[in-house]
C-alpha cells in the first residue's frame, strides 16, 4: 500500500510546460487540455467564515475588513476561541435579619460570559479583558495606535486616485464633467467639490493632507533592567503572534488580544483559453459538493507506482505501475516515447485522424452555447521548457492495454472479474475491476555521470481513449478521441553497482 502515500512521484505535464501530481490539475473537456492552477482564472464566488458558516457579499466583506464580526481566534494558538459561562461575583454587603431574608424572594444566580481557548488554556481574563453579561458580543476592541495616520493616508490616496481618474477622462472625452463621477471613490460630493480641483490648495486646506514622514537619527534608550532581570521566554511573544497582529505587535503574552476571525472564500476556477469552468463549488458555505468539478482524476487514467527493483548501472530492473480508469466509458491505454506528438486524434469508422487546433474547442464558438459576458482575448502562450530529463531507458511494450469503465459496485464483487481480455502475460500482472498492473523493464543510463543515491526519473508518453459527451451543432452524439499526455516518475534512488 505504498502507493497509497505518493502523491509527487507521479507527475504530469501540463499544456503550459509545468509539471504536476494528478491532484493538482484539471481538464478541460473544451479544450481538450490539461490545465495547472496557472492555466486557469481564479474567481472568487463567496466569501464565510469557517466557524458559524455566516454568508456575506463581498461589498459587505470589504467594510468588515474581511473579519467575521462573532467568532474570535485565540492569539497564542490561532484557534476558534468559545464562549463560556461562569457565576457572577457575589458583591459583599450587610447581614440581613432572619425576617428580611424569608420575606425577600430569591435571585436568580446571575452568570458572566468570557473567551476560551480549548487547545492552548488562554482565557480572555488572562489579558486583563473583563467579563461580559452577555454572550452574544460586546467584547472591547483593541484600538490600532496608527489609526488616525491610516486614515489619514487612505483619504488622501482617495483623492490622488480621484484626480487621476479625471485627468484619464478628460482626454477621453471633451464635454463638462459633472462631480457625481467620484462616488465610487467612496467620497462625498461636498468632498470632491472642495479637493478636486487640480489648481494648487489653498493654505487653509493644505492643513487637511497628512504630514510626511520623517526619519529620526532617536532611538529609544533601553531599559536598564534588560540586562540584569531574568528571561522568561513563556511570557514572551512568539514572531508567528507578532507578525499576527501587525498593528501592535505585543511584545508579551499578557498583552495578546483576541482577534475577530478572518473569512474564508470559494473560488472558482476558469480556463484562459475558452472561458469555461473547469471548477465551480456551490454558493452555500454549509455545501461541499460542486456544480462543476472537471478534476483530472475524474477524467484521465492515474498511474501509481507498486514496486520497483533496485536500481543499477548497466542493469534492468523490473518496475510495477498500476493504470485505474476513472471514467463511465472503456478506453484503451498504449505507452509511447517522450518524443512522440501529443496531438489528439479523433477515432471514426474510417480509422483515427488528427484534431484540428480549431476544432479543439469544441464548445467556445458553437451557437448553441450562449456567448460570455465579457470576452476576454485568447491567451496562447508558448509551454515551458522542460527542465526534467530521463536518467534512465524504458522499454516499452507494443501491445494495447484495456480497462473497463469504472463500477463502483465490482470494488466489493468477491466472486471475480467476468471480463475476457487477451493480455499479453508479459506486460499485465494483476487485473481487478478498472485497474491493472503492468510490468515495464528499467535500465539506467551508462553515459551520465549519475551519483550514488540520486533520484532516477523515467518518461513516457501515454495515450487513452477519451469519450467525450458534450453535445454540439458539430458533434450531436459522443465524440471518441485519442489522447496523449507526458508523465515522468520517480521511481527510487541509484544504488551501487555491487
Amino acid at each position: 500500500m505504498a502507493y497509497l502515500f505518493q502523491p509527487d512521484y507521479v507527475r504530469y505535464v501540463c499544456s503550459c510546460g509545468s509539471v504536476k501530481p494528478v491532484s493538482k490539475i484539471y481538464f478541460c473537456r473544451h479544450c481538450l487540455k490539461v490545465r495547472c492552477g496557472y492555466c486557469v482564472c481564479h474567481e472568487v464566488d463567496s466569501h464565510y467564515c469557517s466557524n458559524c458558516m455566516e454568508n456575506l457579499p463581498s461589498p459587505e466583506v470589504r467594510l468588515k475588513k474581511n473579519k467575521c464580526s462573532n467568532c474570535f481566534e485565540c492569539p497564542c494558538c490561532f484557534q476558534t476561541l468559545s464562549t463560556r459561562a461562569a457565576p457572577a461575583p457575589v458583591r459583599a454587603g450587610g447581614n440581613p435579619s432572619v425576617e428580611d431574608t424569608k420575606s425577600l424572594a430569591k435571585p436568580p444566580p446571575k452568570k458572566v460570559y468570557y473567551l476560551s481557548c480549548s487547545f492552548c488554556r488562554w482565557t480572555s481574563r488572562d489579558a486583563g479583558i473583563p467579563d461580559q453579561f452577555v454572550a452574544t458580543g460586546g467584547w472591547p476592541e483593541q484600538e490600532n495606535p496608527h489609526l488616525a495616520r491610516i486614515v489619514a493616508l487612505l483619504e488622501y490616496h482617495k483623492i490622488l486616485a480621484s484626480r487621476e481618474r479625471q485627468q484619464s477622462e478628460r482626454k477621453k472625452f471633451h464635454p463638462k464633467r459633472t462631480y457625481m463621477q467620484f462616488e465610487k471613490f467612496a467620497m462625498s460630493s461636498v468632498m470632491v467639490r472642495k479637493r478636486a480641483g487640480l489648481c494648487p490648495l489653498p493654505q487653509s486646506q493644505q492643513s487637511d493632507y497628512p504630514q510626511p514622514a520623517v526619519a529620526s537619527e532617536e532611538v529609544e534608550e533601553l531599559s536598564p533592567d534588560i540586562f540584569t532581570q531574568p528571561l522568561d521566554i513563556t511570557k514572551i511573544t512568539t514572531l508567528e503572534q507578532r507578525l499576527k497582529h501587525p498593528d501592535v505587535q505585543a511584545e508579551e503574552i499578557n498583552q495578546l488580544r483576541p482577534q475577530h476571525k478572518q473569512f474564508l472564500m470559494k473560488r472558482s476556477q476558469r480556463c484562459r483559453v475558452c472561458e469555461h469552468n473547469v471548477c465551480k463549488p456551490e454558493y452555500s458555505p454549509q455545501s461541499i459538493k460542486f456544480k462543476i468539478q472537471l478534476a483530472a482524476f475524474y477524467h484521465i487514467p492515474e498511474v501509481r507506482i507498486v514496486t520497483c527493483e533496485p536500481l543499477r548501472i548497466g542493469q534492468t530492473s523490473e518496475l510495477l505501475l498500476k493504470l485505474c480508469n476513472p471514467t463511465q466509458h472503456q478506453t484503451q491505454i498504449m505507452l509511447f516515447p517522450l518524443s512522440t506528438s501529443i496531438t489528439p486524434t479523433t477515432v471514426t469508422a474510417a480509422g483515427t485522424k488528427e484534431v484540428d487546433r480549431e476544432n479543439m474547442q469544441l464548445g467556445c464558438e458553437s451557437p448553441n452555447l450562449l456567448p460570455s459576458l465579457v470576452r476576454q482575448i485568447t491567451v496562447t502562450e508558448d509551454p515551458k521548457p522542460l527542465k526534467l530529463s530521463p536518467q534512465a531507458e524504458i522499454i516499452l511494450p507494443e501491445s494495447i492495454l484495456i480497462l473497463p469503465p469504472r463500477d463502483d459496485a465490482a470494488e466489493y464483487d468477491d466472486t471475480g472479474d467476468t471480463h475476457n481480455f487477451q493480455d499479453d502475460p508479459k506486460l499485465v500482472v494483476w487485473r481487478k475491476g478498472n485497474k491493472a498492473v503492468i510490468r515495464l523493464l528499467v535500465k539506467p543510463n551508462e553515459d551520465e555521470q549519475i551519483e550514488e543515491g540520486k533520484e532516477i526519473t523515467v518518461g513516457f508518453v501515454m495515450q487513452y481513449g477519451y469519450v467525450n459527451t458534450i453535445a454540439t451543432l458539430e458533434h450531436k452524439e459522443p465524440q471518441k478521441l485519442d489522447l496523449k499526455i507526458k508523465l515522468f516518475l520517480s521511481i527510487g534512488k541509484l544504488v551501487g553497482s555491487t
